[in-house]
């Protein structure tokens, strides 16, 4: 018998063979060819595992990944939209949260909690699309009742029936104008529910929920909440009506087995920073007190997440054997050896990100859907300002970025953030004064905002 994932999940992940995944990454990241093969590989063998009969699907785990290289090249956006392409639950955790538990840190299991969650919040809006005709039908209902008086009863000798009549005629008449926006001026009181629960501090650094306890639910119904009365206007008190209706209808126990089998089935944990938790030079366990021993100690926290384990959560127990986890580091002073033996062995894929080019720069700036120069253009032209790039311009925003990296700290495309914020900032701040009009960025125009400071290293550690 062969095991299949949830119907969405699994006709997103299903239909798309590792070039197709490849060529839809490539619409929003640049470069980066290796790991876009390793992450479609990966999600094309958990299509591949899906086929097989149960017990030797069971035995198929996970080819997890370790992406190495500098900041800013594209490795968490990778994996982001790999699990949008999959319709995954997907979060990302920094590997540095988890030192010194109780301390300044986290459980590591809080990042599968967190996972979970979201996952939830995801089942639970796609059951809340299936019925929201219906509930808004509801929802209008509600709103009519609040809007009308009361049918008044039948005097002596009135015909009932001609009164419900007119009482439906007149319903209609007011659904009509609530559709066409014509009450959205009036207001209606609507009954509200304030949440009553407290909200409790573990003084360890952890959640309730982190440590499994759910006192919501032992409590009963001692932190209900008061009902409470709004005055809102129509539309906003539609929202709210709409919103009780949609939890209404969502059956929850059902938004949580599901949300619990796409975890266990489709989630994607990024684990980003994990070279901060990699010992130099050998050093933990190796007798030395200090800051490696709890490196080493929090890469053997996260060993059994990555290895599959059972964890507790207020949703039901999760099992991690089949999530992905994707690990990433620039490993600038350490190395992927100098992570503990059990823990490497646990990510067999390794791939290594390229420093971005000058001409990757370029790339960038125009070719990904939400490339920075669409973005700022469609930014100012909220202002009803017209703002067009010409090709040098583009060469000379990459120009500058190149050189700033070259001399200060590299990174990688996030300097392209801090040189296009530069750039436009006179611009930005104008564009209200100046709507109606065309503005022609050329090189020019880069230059005289932008040669000063990159030529004076000291400006451009501080400015860009």
């Amino acid at each position: 018998m062969a095991i299949f994932l949830p119907e969405r999940t699994a006709s997103a992940a299903q239909s798309l063979t590792p070039r197709e995944i490849v060529a839809e990454l490539d619409k929003y990241v640049i470069g980066q060819a290796k790991a876009k093969r390793a992450v479609a590989i990966a999600l094309r063998n958990r299509t591949r595992r899906q086929q097989l009969p149960a017990d030797m699907a069971d035995e198929v785990t996970p080819k997890n990944i370790l992406m190495i290289g500098p900041t800013g090249v594209g490795k968490t956006e990778i994996a982001r939209r790999l699990a949008r392409l999959a319709q995954s639950p997907f979060i990302k955790v920094e590997a540095s949260k988890f030192t010194e538990v109780g301390y300044v840190g986290r459980d590591v299991e809080s990042m599968v909690r967190d996972l979970v969650e979201l996952a939830v919040d995801m089942v639970r809006g796609e059951k809340a699309e299936e019925v929201q005709e219906k509930a808004r039908a509801g929802a209008e209902e509600r709103l009519l009742d609040l809007l009308l008086p009361p049918s008044r009863p039948a005097a002596p000798g009135e015909d009932p029936s001609a009164i419900r009549e007119q009482a439906g005629r007149t319903r209609e008449r007011m659904r009509e104008a609530l559709r066409e926006g014509r009450l959205d001026d009036r207001s209606v009181e609507v009954e509200t529910h304030t949440s009553a629960m407290p909200s409790f501090e573990i003084i360890a650094g952890s959640s309730v929920e982190e440590i499994g306890v759910n006192l919501k639910d032992m409590m009963g119904n001692m932190f209900q909440g008061r009902a409470k009365t709004r005055r809102l206007k129509v539309p906003e008190a539609l929202a709210h009506l709409l919103a009780e209706e949609q939890a209404k209808l969502v059956d929850m126990e059902s938004v949580s087995r599901t949300a619990v089998q796409r975890v266990e089935l489709a989630g994607i944990i990024f684990i980003d920073e994990i070279d901060k938790i990699a010992s130099r030079d050998g050093m933990a366990g190796g007798g030395h007190g200090g800051p490696d021993v709890s490196r080493e100690g929090v890469q053997r926290d996260i060993l059994p997440i990555v290895e599959g384990t059972t964890v507790n959560t207020k949703y039901g127990m999760v099992k991690t054997d089949h999530i992905l986890f994707i690990a990433a580091g620039a490993f600038h002073v350490s190395k992927p050896s100098d992570l503990i033996p059990e823990l490497q062995g646990r990510f067999p894929i390794r791939v290594e990100l390229e420093p971005l080019t000058r001409d990757d720069f370029v790339r960038i700036l125009t070719e990904p859907r939400n490339a920075l120069v669409k973005q700022y253009v469609a930014l100012l032209g909220t202002e009803d300002l017209t703002v067009t790039f010409t090709s040098g311009a583009v060469g000379r925003i990459a120009d500058f970025a190149a050189r700033v990296n070259d001399a200060t700290e590299n990174i990688g495309a996030r300097r392209l953030h801090t040189v296009m914020e530069r750039l436009l900032d006179e611009l930005s701040f104008e564009a209200p004064d100046l709507g109606g009009k065309t503005v022609i960025i050329d090189e020019a125009y880069v230059d005289r905002m932008l040669a000063d400071i990159v030529r004076n290293e000291d400006l451009s550690r501080y400015i860009l």
